[in-house]
């Protein structure tokens, strides 16, 4: 598959890009573990995301994932962070040290139709700020952070998949 098997493969993106969905898929093709950074931080704090949002606010949830993401060390994994990960200078420098970060790049009237009511979707942004503007912000940290850069527009995940497999070879 690659030349580096022990190389992670980090997904990094919107919420609704389709990380978890497509990692699942990347891990079962590359013979690689599955991390979702989402699930290790409800797992951890034995809340959903939308809870920590409403109960602590946006910025905790943001030092919790940065927490979680510093605690990861693992080979040969496919890693799905959530999608303010971006926001952590130290974690995006710990994870490249493993790996490579991949950006699903969904166009903004994809991921409303994947994400619908996105209030109750535990996203940490602040309560005033609109999906679309969540989106201009987050989307160039992911095109600074990311190795590689996927167009996922009218692909579907076993397609997104491939193009990550062909990216992983370099």
């Amino acid at each position: 598959m690659s030349d580096n098997p022990k190389k992670n493969l980090i997904l990094i993106g919107m919420p609704g890009a389709g990380k978890s969905t497509v990692g699942v898929i990347l891990a079962k093709k590359t013979a690689r573990g599955f991390i979702d950074t989402d699930l290790l931080i409800q797992t951890s704090r034995k809340k959903s995301l939308q809870r920590i949002v409403d109960e602590q606010g946006h910025e905790r949830l943001r030092e919790i994932e940065e927490e979680i993401l510093l605690s990861i060390d693992v080979q040969n994994h496919v890693i799905a962070t959530g999608g303010s990960a971006v926001y952590s200078e130290p974690a995006m420098q710990h994870l490249k040290k493993g790996g490579s970060l991949i950006f699903l790049d969904v166009p903004f009237r994809e991921l409303v139709k994947r994400v619908g009511d996105y209030r109750d979707r535990g996203i940490a942004k602040p309560k005033e700020q609109s999906f679309a503007d969540l989106f201009e912000e987050r989307s160039r940290l992911y095109k600074k952070q990311a190795d590689f850069t996927i167009q996922c527009d009218g692909l579907t995940p076993e397609m997104i998949c491939q193009q990550c497999c062909r990216v992983a070879q370099d």
